[in-house]
């Protein structure tokens, strides 16, 4: 076969669609995996770095001394950069508000859309633990949870599409992409999930992982939530797949820093049949994603103990307060009825191991107010927060 044939073969097709009495052409890419096969050759040694540093992060999760309240404050930090991404204004500490019953600091659809991604991840993993398999319906279901809040809750949660979407420019006819004509979608997703389980699996987890975001979002089965559901799968695919014990891995950060080249490899691939500048790309932001992971780990860690010894020397006052840091790292933005409700102390004993946080520099209270005053653990949020200022 030459080179050309090569090329040709790896190239999804287009076909003229009318959308609003404007002709336009809509890709409908191959199925997986690429014909010819991928040229793995120069990549190996990518790949080896990503899977150590994959391997490494999730042995530092496993240590950690409250594993639960990191995950849920790190699933938190990817579903506002993912969400950033698609164009939300929200900080951490506005969606911290949002779920204290507290007014945020943007429009509130922008928070609610960070929420419902924070629900749709924790949904989607709970089935995948229960043993439902990464499905098209279990994609749908995802979704459905993801758009149930904020801008897209109009734009049929749940469900396929039903009409042509695009993407980028103000209309398909001046778009940076046309995905599939709607009636193709079903066929494409089902292409998909026989790809995910194909068995035995023919390439190695990561390659299927960035094979198979790829094809998503080429697809674009929905209205709208497509960008933050694509990155989702990769993460659903490595637990899934028993690669990580625990959701620690999103790209939203990296894809965040590297959002032009990111577009472009997903073009190319589209226009050239280029997978391995794609492979070499998502491999290095595994590693690099991975590595910050692992550090952010290490540096809570290091955080929390150095706190807890300071409050050990509080003397008689130590235990109450120690169990108020205890919360505040599964709640970094706190009021003291919210602490009462769950700690089961008195009010004034909250208050008390508070103003000694305080007093220690643990936590502060940003905003003046008479009644349920806010207390924020500072430098935890500010960990979490590195690499989620506003694009």
């Amino acid at each position: 076969m030459s080179s050309e044939d090569s090329l040709d073969a790896r190239l999804g097709r287009y076909e003229s669609t009318a959308v609003g009495g404007e002709p336009v052409r809509a890709f409908i890419p191959p199925p997986l995996p690429p014909v010819p096969p991928l040229r793995l050759d120069s990549l190996f040694g990518l790949l080896e770095e990503a899977n150590r540093a994959l391997g490494q992060l999730d042995g530092v999760t496993s240590i950690l001394p409250e594993t639960p309240c990191f995950l849920d404050m790190y699933g938190r930090k990817e579903a506002l950069l993912s969400s950033q991404i698609e164009g939300t204004q929200s900080s951490l500490s506005d969606l911290l508000l949002y779920e204290n019953d507290e007014v945020p600091g943007v429009p509130l659809d922008d928070v609610q859309e960070v929420s419902s991604y924070v629900a749709a991840m924790a949904f989607g993993l709970e089935r995948l633990r229960d043993g439902l398999p990464l499905s098209s319906r279990l994609i749908r279901d995802i979704h459905g949870v993801l758009l149930s809040g904020g801008h897209g809750s109009g734009m049929q949660p749940g469900e396929f599409r039903r009409s042509q979407n695009w993407v980028g420019g103000t209309r398909p006819g001046n778009a940076a992409y046309v995905p599939p004509p709607p009636n193709l979608v079903g066929d494409l997703m089902s292409d998909l999930e026989r790809f995910i389980h194909a068995e035995p699996p023919r390439l190695p987890l990561l390659i299927r992982a960035a094979l198979v975001h790829v094809q998503f979002e080429s697809i674009h089965p929905f209205l709208d939530g497509n960008g933050r559901l694509g990155r989702l799968l990769i993460t659903f695919l490595l637990c899934a797949e028993g690669a990580l014990r625990e959701p620690v891995l999103y790209l939203s950060l990296y894809l965040k820093r590297h959002r032009a080249e990111y577009y472009d490899h997903l073009q190319a691939i589209r226009d050239r049949g280029d997978w391995e500048s794609w492979l070499a790309f998502f491999f290095d932001g595994v590693r690099e994603t991975a590595d910050q992971a692992a550090q952010a780990a290490r540096d809570i860690i290091a955080l929390f103990e150095r706190d807890r010894a300071r409050i050990e020397q509080l003397g008689r006052p130590a235990g109450s307060a120690l169990r108020v840091h205890q919360y505040l790292q599964s709640k970094p933005l706190v009021t003291v009825p919210a602490a009462v409700a769950v700690l089961g102390l008195s009010a004034p004993t909250v208050r008390k191991s508070i103003n000694h946080l305080a007093d220690l520099g643990i936590v502060e209270e940003p905003m003046n107010r008479q009644r349920d005053r806010v207390y924020v653990y500072r430098e935890y949020i500010a960990l979490l927060s590195q690499g989620t200022e506003p694009l």
